[in-house]
């Protein structure tokens, strides 16, 4: 049996201290790796949300067919839906008044709820419809925005909801463009829908 030599003792616990040392370190890497994993997730959800959101849209003004200035000027938003309009009552409402209220809803989040509150939209949800043309075809702009939740690159092509989210970059936006041609014309150039 040899004896230790003085110099040898502590080399284990030492060894052991590294790797406590080292596995740690791992441990909050993965911690790390999981926070930015669920922050991806939840823009994720919104993203999705958003797009489901505008397509709602596009497709009511398809159906809806607006090819009277009355009825473009009905889907023109003058100030944005959604968050600080708050949920709306639909009832008694019909054509673009209802398209929009309903709209709204989606905005705030009404298709889910949890205890009684709107729990569904994306965080702080606008939506805007512009029309960016005066005669026919009317071209229409439909913007969702919402706040995300980590900084990114802004969305240059709307202004809806810029200034709403404390920093641009925080600003996500989808846009999506509505053609409503008319093809059927009576004799004075009116559309006949």
């Amino acid at each position: 049996m040899s004896a230790r030599r003085p110099f040898e003792r502590g080399v284990t616990m030492l060894e052991v201290l590294i790797t406590i040392f080292i596995v740690s370190f791992g441990m909050l890497g993965l911690a790390g790796l999981q926070a930015r994993m669920l922050l991806a997730q939840v823009e994720a959800y919104q993203r999705a949300q958003a797009i489901t959101i505008l397509k709602n849209m596009v497709t009511r003004l398809h159906a809806a067919h607006p090819t009277t200035v009355a009825a473009r000027d009905a889907y023109v938003t003058a100030t944005p839906r959604g968050t600080g309009v708050g949920l709306q009552s639909c009832a008694n409402l019909t054509g673009a008044a209802l398209d929009l209220c309903e709209w709204n809803n989606a905005l705030v989040g009404a298709s889910e709820t949890s205890g009684g509150a709107s729990v569904g939209g994306m965080t702080g949800a606008r939506g805007c419809i512009e029309n960016t043309s005066a005669t026919l075809p009317y071209v229409f702009k439909v913007s969702v925005v919402w706040q995300g939740m980590s900084d990114t690159i802004t969305p240059a092509s709307t202004t809806c909801g810029s200034g709403s989210y404390g920093g641009a970059s925080k600003r996500r936006a989808l846009i999506a463009t509505v053609t409503i041609a008319c093809f059927n014309n009576d004799a004075a150039g009116v559309c006949i829908p």
